[in-house]
């Protein structure tokens, strides 16, 4: 049985993507902060599916922890895991980032950092085997900077660009790496923010990251018609823009 990682599973999209994966007959282990939330998930989704999931808890800014916690989850799934979804992130408003800049540190370090450390260490893991996927889903904020979010953007963008590096080094072995960016998305993170356009929801996205896990896809849009619209948004001129 495929066994993967889920970081990120009390997340609304993380709850999705792991409903998904259970439901497709993955194996789990669910990770994030707060263990008897992630406990209960975790026992609704192997009664349900009849399937092993475990439980690791997360903190993305404990980075002296991270270089062992791969292989704590290894140990919680009884064997080996074959891939991880990364599903976590903050989004700050972009004056309150602009004016402090411990704010913006950190949520670079949430985004970021952290979520590269994570994906370095499962790197090298699957390297070894020469088989797995990794996935993070980062944000269709990424492919261009707006006035309104220009911190978060850079946070989404950096990753973006970490990830397909990435995938041009594991490529060659059999490893797939996956950018999911999902548009607006009806969760925690953008609640209560104003004028927010075309939203989506977390189940939708959960089943186009399953669908662009078994396609080996590099950079999958979610909902689908946010490629079109990226596409004009980065080829806009400035002035208009």
């Amino acid at each position: 049985m495929t066994t993967v990682v889920v970081v990120g599973a009390t997340s609304g999209i993380g709850e999705a993507i792991g409903r998904e994966l259970a439901g497709a007959g993955f194996d789990l282990v669910l990770a994030g902060r707060g263990r008897t939330r992630l406990q209960a998930s975790a026992r609704d989704l192997a009664t349900r599916f009849v399937l092993r999931a475990g439980v690791q808890t997360f903190a993305a800014l404990e980075f002296d922890a991270h270089a062992t916690w791969t292989e704590k989850c290894a140990r919680i799934a009884g064997g080996p895991i074959d891939g991880m979804v990364l599903c976590y992130g903050v989004m700050e408003e972009e004056s309150v980032a602009a004016a402090d800049g411990r704010i913006a540190r950190s949520m670079i370090d949430v985004n970021f950092s952290s979520a590269v450390c994570l994906l370095d260490r499962m790197a090298d893991d699957l390297k070894k085997r020469g088989a797995g996927f990794l996935c993070a889903v980062t944000s269709v904020a990424g492919d261009r900077g707006r006035a309104s979010n220009a911190h978060y953007a850079a946070t989404k963008a950096g990753l973006s660009a970490y990830l397909s590096g990435l995938r041009g080094q594991l490529a060659p072995v059999g490893v797939s790496v996956i950018d999911v960016r999902p548009g607006t998305i009806d969760t925690k993170l953008t609640y209560g923010r104003p004028s927010l356009f075309l939203v989506s929801t977390p189940e939708r996205v959960a089943k186009d990251t399953l669908r662009a896990i078994r396609q080996n896809r590099a950079v999958v849009y979610t909902p689908g018609f946010w490629r079109s619209i990226m596409f004009l948004i980065r080829h806009l001129p400035d002035f208009l823009f």
